[in-house]
């Protein structure tokens, strides 16, 4: 493919689709902020030099920068975009805050006029610099809520009955017993409404025992199936071991909802979502799941790019699932994104006072450390699937 290819197939499908998530996220934290009566001094897609931009009644700047890899949201107070104090604010002072050049560091240090403590983000109460800060993930979950209540509204909800049409001769379905025409009611205890629900237990337990309560004849069963792994290879070209019973579902339908029970099954979804994320990140953690399946920048520009070619439909999709991710990833507590503020917040509500200066300085550090080694192993996992190394 050329390079004018590239860009018009992967790149600009990958920056429209990831600059909407980041301006969502940012949006909560600048909403919030400026509900708490925090001077919002820059709201940015992108990082680097600016492109072009705008500085609205309220004295934010508005702007697109040149890398757009995220976003930030600057508030009046923050040392540098990642909203750290100013290394003054322990002895009392602030730094003053440069012209919209970048450098929010220039200036000398002096104590805050009441005026300007009162519009700054790091003097406003623990309360209020929480819900700042949970504003952004809480904006990419609500986003997510939206566009799929609005999907199951107009579009509907894709809905596979829980009913078995076929078994895989020697798969691990039928060494258990499961015959065509079973409906599945449950999986270890949990309820089971669709076939989705099957697909979304068995990848998340991978190769345990599963206990199956069957509907067989008008009588319940009681079976105990163990998945099997195998490697696979998913739409996008991508290989990964998946956990498969053998099963095949009767047929799909698309029922669409009204817009009570859409907004319900949207967030039904989007929690459903959000459980699985943290198991598959847990079973990454504990060895059970290979971390060569994780993905980067460049995976995700080509899943945006092939999500393109089938219509709106799928794209609100995948931007609802990619912002599920979004705000779920900047709830870790790693510092550096919004989990390790509220980390830090949580600490202080606990020891009545925050955090000292030096403290949050390593913490700063050693989360930039961690945000950068994932940046470069799932950067390295995705010049691997092209075959670069």
């Amino acid at each position: 493919m050329d390079i004018i290819g590239f860009i018009t197939s992967y790149a600009i499908p990958f920056i429209v689709i990831l600059s909407i998530l980041v301006f969502v996220h940012e949006l909560g934290h600048y909403w919030v902020a400026r509900r708490c009566g925090v001077r919002v001094e820059a709201f940015a897609i992108g990082f680097g030099p600016e492109l072009f931009g705008w500085t609205a009644k309220s004295g934010t700047r508005w702007k697109v920068c040149a890398l757009p890899l995220g976003g930030y949201v600057k508030m009046f107070g923050d040392a540098d975009v990642t909203s750290r104090p100013p290394s003054s604010a322990a002895a009392g002072g602030e730094l003053e805050t440069g012209e919209e050049t970048g450098d929010w560091a220039s200036g000398q240090a002096r104590p805050l006029t009441p005026e300007e403590r009162a519009v700054s983000f790091h003097h406003k109460s623990l309360r209020q610099r929480t819900a700042i800060v949970a504003a952004g993930p809480a904006a990419n979950f609500l986003f997510a809520i939206v566009a799929l209540a609005l999907l199951f509204a107009t579009e509907g909800q894709r809905t596979t009955p829980p009913v078995v049409g076929e078994v895989v001769e020697n798969s691990a379905a039928a060494e258990a017993g499961i015959q065509p025409g079973d409906r599945f009611l449950a999986i270890n205890g949990t309820g089971i409404e669709r076939f989705e629900q099957i697909q979304r237990v068995v990848q998340l337990n991978l190769a345990e025992p599963l206990q199956v309560t069957l509907q067989r004849d008008g009588a319940e069963q009681v079976l105990t199936v163990a998945p099997r792994i195998v490697e696979t290879t998913d739409n996008f070209g991508n290989t990964m071991e998946r956990a498969l019973l053998g099963i095949a579902a009767s047929g799909t339908e698309m029922v669409r909802h009204d817009p009570v029970t859409a907004v319900w099954r949207a967030a039904e979804e989007t929690g459903s979502l959000t459980w699985g994320t943290l198991r598959y990140v847990g079973q990454m953690i504990t060895g059970n799941r290979s971390a060569d399946e994780l993905g980067g920048p460049i995976m995700i520009g080509e899943m945006s790019g092939r999500v393109a070619e089938f219509g709106l439909v799928a794209v609100i999709s995948f931007m609802a699932v990619l912002s599920i991710n979004l705000g779920l990833i900047n709830l870790f507590p790693v510092p550096m994104l919004d989990g390790g503020h509220l980390l830090f917040y949580a600490i202080e509500g606990l020891r009545g006072r925050p955090l000292g200066e030096r403290a949050q300085e390593y913490g700063f550090r050693i989360g930039l450390a961690l945000v950068l080694t994932l940046m470069l192993f799932v950067t390295f996992n995705d010049l691997s699937r092209l075959n670069v190394f």
